[in-house]
């Protein structure tokens, strides 16, 4: 254990190289879910009726999807034989982040949705009164909204960083390139090499412990 700590904090570059890595896959995949995660999840709540209904069953199922199972279908959609294998994603930073964008999209409408559907119904109405529409009605509702947000984010970020099936099979866990946190451990591990594998494990843990930290402490200050 004492090998693990010293080797996180002795300034050792590939470690320090593998996590800003992570965080870099990490931030780009929440942030190319949210758009269209935000636009499902509103929709679904805007009203109760069967499509939507439909909907977030739908949307509720794929959240708890294996992540193998989403990398198999992104590495089906980007293999060479693939409708997208011209792009030469596979095994490639992009390949990775797509598949996490789609790991964390239904996380992302699945917690608008569920957030948004809690509102008073009194507040739509207040907003239909008032004569807000379109444009103006949609940023009123996400200024109210936005712990919702703030929580889907977290959590959609804590899902793509603690990963470790789409990292591993759409980018192969190449060295200096799409090696992550999870996949340095999985394969660290696998060769009785524990002190890397333990300290990349704590940097998971306090970043975990940061994102969530950060989030609450802005909590008060929404309103």
């Amino acid at each position: 254990m004492k090998e693990a700590f010293v080797l996180l904090f002795s300034g050792d570059a590939e470690t320090w190289e593998i996590i800003a890595r992570s965080l870099r896959f990490s931030l780009f995949s929440t942030v190319f879910s949210l758009l269209p995660g935000i636009a499902l999840g509103m929709w679904m709540a805007e009203k109760d009726d069967r499509p939507r209904r439909l909907a977030a069953t739908v949307v509720g199922a794929l959240t708890a999807l294996p992540t193998v199972v989403v990398g198999l279908l992104v590495y089906s959609l980007i293999s060479r034989s693939g409708p997208l294998g011209e792009l030469g994603w596979l095994f490639t930073q992009w390949g990775v982040v797509l598949g996490q964008s789609l790991l964390a999209f239904p996380i992302v409408a699945s917690l608008v949705w569920s957030g948004l559907a809690r509102f008073d119904p009194r507040f739509r109405e207040t907003l239909a009164t008032l004569g807000g529409r379109g444009f103006g009605k949609t940023i009123a509702i996400l200024r109210e909204g936005a712990p919702v947000l703030a929580g889907a984010v977290v959590a959609a970020f804590g899902r793509v960083t603690g990963e470790v099936g789409v990292a591993m099979m759409l980018g192969g866990n190449i060295r200096f390139s799409t090696r992550t946190m999870t996949t340095a451990i999985a394969l660290d591990a696998s060769k009785g090499e524990f002190e890397r594998a333990i300290s990349l494990g704590v940097a998971l843990l306090v970043i975990a412990l940061a994102v969530n930290f950060v989030v609450h402490s802005l909590r008060p200050h929404e309103r």
